[in-house]
């Protein structure tokens, strides 16, 4: 099937479904063809998807806009036969910056892309649904094509995983005395008034000493960092973008809106005293619990203009494999329907990934980082013909191409932040994929 491109007119989008067996999502992530999609979520059915019946994309400062309308009119005149779990959804996500530079190793990801995957497979607790989507065909060749995927992964054996391809070299895009000057650059401001926070990143480019496999790096993620969003999206050549992240930037359900602020930032300890001193510590400090405020406040208002009401819960540690955040959770009831898109747009980028004012910390950021971030640290997730989905912030995150791989990594910065304080959280955030990159099995 060929997909349809956000230019082309659809007559119908086809959606036929059944239930299946499959051995586990690594199998089936590796079974399906590019582009292939993976969403992971607490609370979340798990859906892996493969091929694209439907491509919707758009660039500049209505993108999202744009996104929802393509879609709403694809979706709307939907031939759909699933129960509710396995309905088509859109996958994707957007740049960080409005516009899509084209710099490597971004080349094939746009400013704003979503798919309606061709198969997608939804596990829901001891169900596995496989829905096969088309645009165009009538009911009867969709129907063939589901009979045909479902007798392919029926026949789906368990194999077992490689190992971690091993790193066997690094190369830094910022220098510590690069970063020293931009960090005490930043501060200045912070210090002279033009700014309230920003968030400044780096890249770690990785050579690794054979060909990664994406479902076994996600599997891996799995396993350490159960709690955290995974997701994969990928265009259908080139570069695999993929991650572990603890950072939900919104979810709706009908007019439910869950989202949090996640900032502030130590490591883990040895012995259980020693963890239970950092995550005191972290509570304690004055420097972190400055910047979370930033963020937990910025989302309050940014929530405020749409919600009948916000709800802020009490602040706490969250504690994943290798850190320790603060976390205030924040919900929100909707003062009329909304398209989760809208929510994105409003939402995005938080204080915790971009600064604070906004456009001001935008610019220090284009200045200052000496890489383009691309999709990193930007809204991930789905969406559905409701207007409803979920999106994660896309940190903890890696471009993955064959043999090289690109971490990343940011932090907040405030005006009391040291640089080498700040560089030293930089490499802990890039543990959670360089060490399912290298670590023995």
């Amino acid at each position: 099937m060929e997909p349809l491109r956000t230019d082309e007119v659809a007559t119908s989008l086809v959606s036929r479904s059944a239930r299946l067996s499959v051995p586990s999502v690594r199998a089936a992530l590796t079974a399906v063809s590019r582009p292939r999609t993976l969403w992971t979520a607490p609370g979340e059915p798990t859906v892996v998807g493969g091929g694209a019946a439907v491509t919707v994309e758009a660039d500049g400062p209505d993108r999202l806009s744009r996104v929802r309308e393509r879609a709403t009119e694809l979706l709307d005149g939907a031939d759909v036969d699933a129960p509710d779990v396995a309905r088509p959804r859109f996958f994707g996500g957007l740049a960080f910056h409005e516009e899509a530079t084209g710099r490597d190793p971004w080349a094939d990801f746009p400013a704003a892309r979503f798919v309606v995957p061709e198969v997608q497979l939804v596990f829901d607790d001891d169900e596995v649904w496989l829905t096969v989507t088309d645009a165009g065909a009538d009911a009867g060749a969709v129907e063939a094509r589901l009979d045909e995927v479902r007798a392919d992964l029926d026949a789906l054996s368990a194999v077992d995983p490689d190992g971690p391809p091993g790193v066997v070299g690094r190369h830094r895009t910022t220098s510590l005395d690069a970063w020293r000057e931009s960090v005490d650059a930043a501060v200045s401001r912070i210090r002279a008034g033009d700014l309230r926070k920003v968030v400044l990143a780096q890249a770690l480019d990785v050579e690794l000493g054979r060909p990664a496999s994406v479902p076994d790096l996600l599997a891996r993620l799995g396993e350490t960092y159960p709690e955290c969003h995974r997701f994969l999206v990928e265009p259908a050549t080139g570069a695999s973008f993929l991650g572990a992240t603890p950072e939900r930037l919104v979810s709706l359900r009908g007019r439910d809106i869950e989202t949090g602020a996640l900032a502030g930032t130590t490591g883990r300890g040895d012995t259980d005293d020693e963890d239970a001193w950092l995550a005191n510590e972290l509570l304690a400090s004055e420097k972190d619990n400055h910047e979370h405020e930033l963020v937990a406040e910025t989302i309050r208002e940014q929530l405020d203009p749409l919600s009948a009401e916000v709800r802020v819960g009490e602040r706490g540690i969250r504690k994943l494999a290798t850190v320790q955040h603060l976390w205030t959770p924040i919900d929100a009831t909707l003062e009329r329907d909304e398209h989760v898109l809208s929510l994105v747009d409003a939402l995005h980028p938080t204080p915790a990934v971009g600064g604070l004012p906004p456009a001001d910390a935008l610019g220090v950021i284009r200045e200052t980082e000496p890489f383009d971030r691309g999709w990193y640290a930007a809204p991930v997730g789905w969406f559905d013909a409701d207007g409803d989905g979920s999106f994660a912030v896309a940190i903890r995150s890696a471009v993955v191409a064959g043999s090289l791989a690109t971490l990343f990594a940011g932090v907040g910065l405030v005006a009391d932040s040291d640089p080498d304080a700040e560089w030293d959280e930089v490499q802990l955030k890039y543990r959670p994929i360089l060490d399912e990159l290298e670590r023995e099995a």
